[in-house]
């Protein structure tokens, strides 16, 4: 006769426990998982198994959503530049935003590890990365640049400061290495070996960099960053109308 009580399960069956339910994928739940390992791991972790290791899951539920690993990292990079802060363009003022697109620009890549060297090798295509290439071009063409003078230095600005940018995190990935947590730090023991080996170079073939290591050392990545922008900013001042 049934009861109103529920029957125990008998001690001797060895009962499974539901499994939680699998959160639906998304395209960017993907990004969002890829941006992550990218940020903690490195790119060089970064794999199509790797991601799918975040949502329990193979790999091949992943493709409907994103199709390759060079899709990944291209939505990647285009959800980076979606940080950038973009001002209305002033090309009254066109240097100084100019300095200011750079800074920014830069400081998002550092802030995101490994994913300048996307950055590197990207052609921009999303809506991101045309944004910020249409400002920067409208910014110089509005100024007075011709629109292929404007092109080339558009290219070179954004070479320099992703490039200056993947530098810095081939440093912080080899500060990591070494257990440091403070870049400062990293820098001063760096800067501190290289001037001992500067030092016992022979001074009859290296004169000028004996003679003058601290001014060889004196400056940390930022400032030399700023320095070679101003550079690059005269230069295009420069050719101005």
């Amino acid at each position: 006769m049934a009861g109103s009580e529920d029957v125990p399960t008998p001690p001797w069956r060895k009962s499974r426990k539901p499994a939680p339910p699998k959160r639906q994928l998304s395209q960017d739940l993907i990004v969002d998982a890829g941006l992550r390992i990218v940020d903690t791991e490195g790119l060089d972790a970064l794999s199509m198994r790797r991601v799918a290791q975040e949502f329990d899951t193979g790999p091949a539920s992943l493709y409907a959503h994103v199709a390759n690993k060079e899709e990944l990292l291209e939505l990647i990079y285009e959800r980076v530049l979606g940080e950038i802060e973009l001002p209305e363009r002033d090309p009254s003022r066109w240097k100084e935003q100019l300095r200011a697109y750079a800074m920014e620009v830069h400081r998002v890549l550092t802030a995101h590890a490994d994913v300048a060297r996307v950055a590197l090798a990207s052609v921009p295509s999303g809506e991101n990365s045309i944004l910020a290439g249409e400002f920067v071009f409208g910014l110089l063409i509005e100024a007075g640049m011709s629109p292929r003078e404007a092109s080339l230095s558009m290219d070179r600005i954004h070479l320099y400061v992703t490039g200056d940018a993947y530098e810095g995190s081939l440093h912080y990935a080899r500060m990591r290495a070494a257990g440091l947590d403070d870049p400062r730090e990293y820098f001063e023991r760096f800067a501190g070996q290289l001037a001992d080996y500067y030092r016992a170079l022979p001074t009859e073939r290296f004169p000028h960099i004996q003679k003058f290591v601290d001014d060889l050392i004196a400056d940390d990545g930022e400032e030399r960053f700023r320095y070679g922008l101003e550079l690059l900013l005269d230069g295009i001042e420069a050719r101005m109308p």
